[in-house]
């Protein structure tokens, strides 16, 4: 293992490089540039090239397809925590007439509006958007698919809707909000809406036969806010900073944290998919992030917040590498190798003597549970044995907590005491914990038996 700042290992390095070299020759990839941030600092970057001329790096553009969408849920966010919309609000309130006005913002956030996967005819990603001037083009006649609400359905127009319900709120266009209220704050100079020297050109590779032909990069117009960016490893890296820890000049810490929930199971197992970010469920860890490609490109983005460790694999070919695997793979060859040194233990700077005087044994029933103090009043509920509910629980302003996992995800933790100010038990959505199995005298739902403990004889 490394100390916190220190570079790679050697052997780290050398393992990073061969996964980029090995990519992008079995991949048959024209270029590819691949970039890992570890603990907020760029810790690799390489890239390899088929090509004549210099390899990329990571200041290189290529065009990162789908990750855009990231891009247009932050935006959106931003309206909500402004109070201009809700995530519950249909879409009709804000953008009347287009024909899925029923779905919500958070089911298109989350590709659970039903919404078709694709435009019309022809394919959207290689035609200019001036082919679909309108929303009605972008839609067709039969925007649903299914009901909505109903399913995980990846849906490329649902994003059009949200680009369009960006414009409508802010009075500007997708690009100019993102670039003024996303971009510019977050530093991110080399992501833009067309390509800026030095980028890579799009490439189709011939499945049978090393030879390429040049992709067109076409202005998707009402689509851009599916797919059109170009950005750089480097500018993806810092993205993803951001996505793991928040920005208040952009979002808040809570904000990219509710990014980061599944809003919908996608159909496939052990992945999910939360307001613009892909969840993906490894072994060993929680990856975050997007894949994205557009015809000549091809890009995967991915954070592990355990970890503290993101990686970028970016690739000027229509297909053959699978980009999103590569970046997924480079994040797990540090991870593994070099894991994360935790940070060292110190007591808390200060501590509530209420609140330390109910920690320890509680009991739900016959089942033992114990709760413990952490930093900023918060609590922590875990099962004694291992198996079972439990969560952490952050401070109210009313006095009690509101659960962060899981089952008990939302629900309000309270203190219930007697006439006398001590402590009876505490009320978990309906739950009550004792100190003792079933306490005696204490307010537990359905009563208790009077005659108490006893064993079958007696």
């Amino acid at each position: 293992m490394t100390s916190p700042r220190e570079e790679l290992l050697p052997s780290t390095r050398r393992s990073l490089i061969h996964r980029v070299a090995t990519a992008q020759r079995e991949g048959r990839a024209p270029s590819l540039v691949a970039a890992v941030q570890r603990e907020g600092r760029v810790a690799w970057s390489g890239g390899r090239t088929g090509l004549e001329g210099p390899a990329p790096d990571a200041d290189t553009q290529y065009r990162i397809g789908s990750i855009t969408k990231t891009f247009t849920a932050v935006l959106v966010l931003r309206l909500r925590d402004e109070g201009l919309i809700g995530l519950d609000d249909q879409l009709e309130k804000h953008l009347p007439g287009t024909g899925a006005g029923g779905a919500t913002v958070f089911q298109l956030l989350g590709h659970s509006a039903g919404l078709g996967a694709e435009t019309p005819a022809p394919w959207w990603e290689r035609t200019p958007g001036s082919l679909r001037p309108e929303l009605a083009d972008v839609l067709g006649e039969r925007p649903q698919t299914h009901p909505a609400g109903h399913r995980f359905h990846y849906s490329n127009p649902g994003y059009t809707l949200l680009g369009s319900l960006v414009e409508a709120v802010r009075g500007v266009s997708w690009e100019e909000a993102l670039r003024r209220e996303v971009l510019e704050p977050l530093g991110l100079h080399r992501t833009t809406y067309g390509p800026v020297a030095p980028y890579a050109e799009g490439w189709a590779v011939h499945p049978w036969a090393d030879v390429v032909v040049s992709e067109p990069a076409e202005n998707l117009g009402l689509m851009a806010p599916a797919g059109q960016l170009w950005s750089t490893a480097a500018d993806l890296l810092r993205f993803a900073g951001f996505l793991s820890e928040g920005d208040d000049r952009v979002l808040s810490a809570a904000s990219v944290r509710e990014m980061r929930t599944p809003a919908a199971a996608a159909e496939t197992g052990g992945s999910g998919y939360g307001l613009g970010l892909q969840v993906v469920k490894t072994d060993s860890r929680v990856l975050y992030g997007h894949a994205g490609s557009l015809p000549g490109f091809v890009a995967g983005l991915w954070f592990s917040e355990e970890d503290d460790v993101v990686a970028v694999a970016l690739a000027n070919a229509t297909s053959g590498l699978p980009a999103a695997t590569v970046a997924a793979e480079l994040l797990t060859i540090v991870a593994d190798a070099e894991p994360r040194i935790p940070a060292p233990w110190s007591p808390l700077p200060e501590v509530d003597q209420e609140l330390l005087a109910l920690t320890g044994i509680w009991h739900w029933g016959t089942h033992t549970f114990t709760l413990r103090l952490t930093g900023g009043r918060g609590l922590e509920l875990r099962p004694l044995g291992g198996t079972g509910r439990g969560a952490a629980f952050v401070p109210r302003p009313d006095g009690g907590w509101t659960g962060l996992d899981d089952y008990y995800a939302g629900e309000t933790l309270r203190v219930v005491r007697r006439d006398d100010g001590s402590v009876d038990h505490l009320d978990l959505g309906s739950f009550a914990f004792t100190r003792e199995p079933y306490e005696a005298g204490a307010d537990v739902p359905g009563g208790l038996d009077p005659a108490g403990w006893r064993g079958l004889g007696g």
